[in-house]
């Protein structure tokens, strides 16, 4: 009997498909029990997604939160109810013939900590269904606007009406939005025209693979070669070796203290911090509330 795969797994999600969609295929290959996603992609969209696989759902909090690349292409001169390609086309503007100096210099302003308000056609949910059904039943929801970080927006070139840009941003900002305001600060309206997602979590495309690479794997026994175990997901997390008796403590649900983790562990700004055994299996992790000596439990692996 196969062994159950516990871990994370990066795709390369194509154009065409929702990232459910996605996540039931892999869910299919592996046989999972469970599978999720880290943050959706539009179906026109493509890039990277990480998926959690098993056990390796636990760890779906700890990326969800994490910062974003992309590359995408901006259309000036046309907007759409959606905001990107998909939608319907709400107005157009034949003066687009903008110099490089005036388009960087829009571009610029979107620099650092902004107000974003996000689309009427997106996953954001009121009272529990999604914004972009209400808007398809023509019950469309603003939801207030929301501070977002852009730390950096590079334009890759220009060939009007396109633009293509690079830009790396907090988690939940809305890329089509982004496209629609410099659209907007421009004076002649603009939509998101193509988007790939080129880093999420702390990972890039070139680590992922396409579905049909995945597909291939699973046929020729493979498939445990692409997944990153969860102790490895967590690359950027302080780690702490335990011992035999910290991993009973653990096991047991018992109060683990700061003198557990001699020696003391450097401090993130999360507080957050992975035990693993001395096979680098995870058997916990944990938070430092700073409020007092213990530490709280976020998640336990019994292995």
């Amino acid at each position: 009997m196969q062994p159950e795969l516990n871990g994370i797994l990066l795709v390369d999600k194509p154009a065409g498909i929702t990232s459910a969609k996605v996540v039931a295929r892999i869910k299919k290959i592996f046989r999972a029990k469970k599978v999720g996603h880290t943050g959706t992609l539009d179906p026109f969209a493509t890039g990277i997604l990480i998926c959690c696989i098993n056990r390796g759902t636990k760890l779906a909090r700890f990326f969800l939160h994490g910062n974003k690349k992309y590359e995408a292409v901006l259309h000036l001169g046309i907007d759409t109810d959606t905001q990107d390609s998909t939608g319907i086309v709400t107005s157009t503007c034949d003066n687009v013939l903008f110099s490089e100096i005036k388009i960087r210099s829009v571009f610029n302003r979107f620099k650092g900590t902004i107000e974003q308000i996000p689309p009427v056609y997106s996953a954001l949910k009121c009272k529990g269904t999604p914004l972009y059904k209400l808007a398809r039943r023509g019950n469309p929801v603003q939801k207030p606007a929301r501070r977002i970080t852009i730390f950096n927006i590079e334009i890759l070139g220009i060939n009007l009406p396109l633009i293509h840009f690079s830009v790396s941003c907090s988690a939940g900002t809305y890329i089509r939005t982004l496209c629609a305001d410099i659209g907007k600060s421009l004076g002649c309206g603009g939509h998101l025209k193509e988007l790939r997602r080129i880093q999420s979590g702390g990972f890039s495309i070139t680590e992922a693979a396409e579905l049909s690479e995945i597909e291939n794997f699973a046929l020729s026994g493979k498939i445990s070669h692409r997944i990153i175990s969860m102790s490895n997901a967590l690359q950027d997390m302080p780690e702490h070796i335990s011992d035999k008796a910290l991993a009973k403590k653990i096991m047991h649900g018992n109060i683990i203290t700061k003198k557990d983790l001699r020696p003391i562990q450097p401090e993130t700004s999360e507080g957050f911090i992975k035990i693993v055994d001395t096979n680098n299996h995870l058997i916990a992790v944990l938070k430092d509330t700073k409020k007092r000596n213990s530490l709280s439990y976020c998640c336990v692996f019994n292995n």
